[in-house]
């Protein structure tokens, strides 16, 4: 398994990580995701480890706690052999306060993460969404106090806007507080808007980038098919979220590029489209997810091989789409404003 290093920190991630969004399957929406047990959950995460995957990703949110419940449990007695990555700021009851980022709700849920988790420390500790009502000031002043007592490692965000990455890093600087080393975002062949700002951004500022949905909640699994029924009991089919909607043929035309590099490689389609995000600028690591063993495995055969640069060409202009401005007059200024290459990383 190979390593990278995660943004403007001496910390390394391996290139695929595990989510555990699966585990638990509390509640109308997680449910549709997978209802992973702590048995299999234990199973999982062995697998993970004889692969030398040993990032696990989780949230308080994700089936309302359960999933870092048994997370904790399926780690137990080897804490020591993994890193640990969980989230705040999405909203976990109907008390007032039990939402966002504020100090309040960061310490609360940080302090009921490490009870589930079964841990004194979380490695990487996640704003998983942006609090526009709360000072930027306070969350960036929380998280530093918890990172001085020992109880985080080290902090990252996802789901963030440019400015909203910015600013943070901007008063991070200021203040000498942690900054974000990481940026937890959606990307993948379907979804390349993380290219027109935050990667630019990313790039400028040393910020490493962990993907979330890197298959697209699926669709570049392989079980979509131009003239086909959509495969029944999917996280999509079944209604736990698909992100936006897609050109159908643009879609199938992309399916076909990856299609025909699967013969050219005998790899799978799944592992064709992460192997191109690996090679995409930014990229610490990509968290992939499983309902079971046999998903896992063949996602843990990614890494350990590359697309050729005219394979990766390929499946770049086939996954092309019109940009919005004012990205699309910027590519008219490529000389003095280049976009981001893969040899820049």
């Amino acid at each position: 398994m190979e390593f990278r290093r995660l943004g403007a920190s001496g910390f390394t991630v391996p290139v695929l990580s595990f989510g555990t969004a699966t585990f638990g399957g509390r509640g109308d929406f997680f449910s549709k995701w997978g209802k992973t047990d702590v048995a299999e959950a234990t199973r999982l995460v062995d697998i993970c480890l004889e692969a030398g995957l040993n990032l696990f990703d989780t949230a308080d949110v994700y089936s309302a706690g359960a999933s870092e419940e048994i997370l904790g449990q399926a780690i137990a007695g080897r804490r020591h052999q993994l890193i640990l990555s969980t989230k705040c700021t999405f909203r976990m009851s109907s008390e007032p306060n039990d939402v966002g980022s504020s100090r309040h709700h960061i310490i609360n849920s940080c302090e009921a993460s490490l009870r589930r988790l079964g841990t004194d420390y979380i490695d990487i500790y996640t704003m998983h969404g942006f609090d526009a009502t709360t000072p930027v000031e306070e969350t960036l002043r929380t998280l530093d106090t918890l990172i001085q007592s020992g109880k985080v490692r080290y902090i990252t965000c996802s789901n963030f806007s440019g400015w909203h990455l910015m600013k943070s890093l901007a008063i991070s600087e200021r203040y000498g507080w942690a900054r974000y080393i990481g940026h937890q975002a959606y990307y993948s062949l379907i979804a390349r808007e993380y290219e027109w700002e935050l990667m630019p951004l990313a790039l400028d500022q040393n910020v490493g980038t962990l993907v979330w949905s890197p298959l697209s909640a699926g669709r570049l699994s392989g079980k979509y098919r131009r003239d086909q029924s959509a495969p029944a009991n999917t996280r999509i089919e079944l209604g736990g979220g698909e992100g936006p909607t897609i050109p159908q043929e643009w879609f199938y035309n992309l399916i076909d590029t990856l299609d025909a590099i699967a013969l050219e490689t005998d790899k799978s389609v799944a592992q064709i489209a992460l192997n191109w995000l690996l090679q995409r600028p930014t990229i610490s690591t990509l968290v992939i997810g499983a309902r079971n063993e046999a998903q896992l495995r063949q996602n843990l055969g990614a890494v350990g091989w590359n697309l050729t640069p005219e394979q990766v060409a390929r499946l770049d202009a086939a996954s092309e789409r019109e940009t919005i401005y004012p990205y699309w007059h910027q590519r008219g200024f490529t000389e003095r404003n280049p976009l981001p290459v893969p040899s820049y990383r």
